[in-house]
């Protein structure tokens, strides 16, 4: 028998893991095979009193002005006076859960995103916007990520790796010298390619997903939080262009850098600057210098053509031919008008066939880090969060019906629940 579960709002935490007494707007679920319907769902309609209402009115006039609606528009889609919105965002006027609610689905925010503080380093970067901007949808992306991995790795016990902050890199040499310390942190094979790079830097507590974002959306943006990190990458670029993106966060998270959002990676010219550096890293850190020279040489020495050592070399590396390119350059492998040659190659059906190349896929979207689902999973086996919440922590990329059973628990059990 699965006993009923009291939980908040979200659908998703139980009291136990809630905590008793902080929920605001409860709800009840018994599912008592038998007995009961299939499923049964209570709300309660409670007035919000636990959080100060100033502030709550200013949660709220946030998530309005970053959906980028004004009072008039919000109080229209919540059918709700403006004056009274006016109110709530002011803390006059106390909002009911069920206006909470629907202001909520308004702005495209869960109920406890007005509650649960965000990260130290998402309000820092909130600071820096202007008053009533609305948000790059990956800014709102980021957050949920990292609210959704504070919560998860909050209830999990995780020992979390030390991972050291490196100087930053002040010279291109330096950039690859700490390219080569990073590979190693994550054990790295030096002479070769670094593969499945989102379970290799969930090691070191940086937990990677990948969405697709669409093709005008930023390349990627990371964060820190308490503890670890998280960073997106826009899974509509090419895989070699994901894998880039990635580096060049891991690159962000080792030199300690707060919140970033990166947009068109490594597509300036310009050698100068932290950006650029911080390229020359990424680049350094998926072709290290060593190994790439050797293979290249090998190749030469194969008596293979141009167009097809970058095949392979883009093969063999995952990159893409642009960042191929660029690094070979900056090693002095090719001269300037070879790599623009490396540049315009297109890597072709014929040549999977004909060079026997395997097909990668890493950072295919929707991706998320094995050790953050096998969290999720964990809280749902022990009836710490329900499954529409675990669906939810999973980003929608399972459903109900592909959680794993629960145990079931014993009638008298419910007491554990409510008392």
């Amino acid at each position: 028998m699965r006993v009923p579960q009291v939980c908040i709002v979200t659908q998703g935490v139980t009291s136990r893991a809630a905590g008793r007494g902080a929920q605001l707007w409860l709800v009840s679920r018994a599912r008592i095979r038998g007995t009961f319907p299939w499923s049964r769902w209570l709300f309660y309609n409670r007035t919000v009193s636990t959080l100060d209402r100033n502030e709550l009115g200013e949660r709220i006039a946030f998530a309005r002005q970053r959906a980028g609606m004004t009072q008039a528009d919000l109080s229209a889609a919540v059918a709700l006076d403006r004056s009274s919105l006016a109110k709530i965002e002011n803390g006059s006027r106390r909002v009911s859960a069920l206006e909470l609610a629907r202001i909520a689905g308004a702005v495209n925010e869960r109920i406890e995103w007005f509650f649960r503080p965000a990260p130290p380093a998402v309000i820092s970067h909130r600071n820096l916007q202007e008053p009533g901007a609305a948000s790059p949808a990956i800014d709102r992306l980021i957050e949920r990520v990292a609210r959704h991995v504070e919560f998860v790795t909050e209830r999990v016990s995780q020992a979390w790796p030390d991972t050291p902050a490196l100087a930053r890199p002040g010279t291109a040499a330096q950039a690859e010298d700490t390219a080569a310390r990073a590979r190693a942190l994550l054990d790295a094979d030096p002479s070769g390619p670094a593969s499945a790079l989102v379970d290799l830097m969930a090691a070191r507590g940086l937990f990677a997903f990948s969405f697709d974002l669409g093709s005008d959306a930023a390349d990627a943006a990371s964060l820190l939080l308490r503890e670890g990190g998280v960073a997106i990458v826009n899974g509509a670029r090419q895989v070699g262009r994901r894998r880039l993106a990635l580096a060049h966060e891991f690159g962000h998270f080792l030199f300690a850098d707060e919140y970033t959002v990166d947009w068109r990676i490594a597509e300036q010219d310009s050698t100068e600057g932290w950006e650029s550096r911080l390229d020359r890293f990424a680049r350094a850190f998926l072709l290290p210098e060593a190994s790439l020279r050797e293979e290249f040489h090998r190749l030469i020495n194969e008596g293979t053509d141009l167009r097809t050592i970058a095949v392979k070399l883009g093969s063999f590396y995952q990159v893409d031919m642009a960042t191929l390119a660029r690094r070979m350059t900056e090693i002095g492998l090719v001269s300037f008008s070879d790599a623009n040659i490396v540049r315009s190659v297109r890597t072709g059906r014929a040549d999977i066939v004909e060079l026997n190349l395997v097909v990668k896929r890493e950072l295919e979207p929707p991706c998320l880090p094995k050790p953050y689902v096998k969290s999720v999973l964990s809280l749902y086996r022990s009836s710490d969060v329900s499954a529409a919440r675990a669906v939810d922590l999973l980003f929608d990329t399972w459903t109900e019906d592909e959680l794993p059973p629960v145990p079931e628990l014993p009638e008298n059990a419910i007491w554990e629940f409510v008392s």
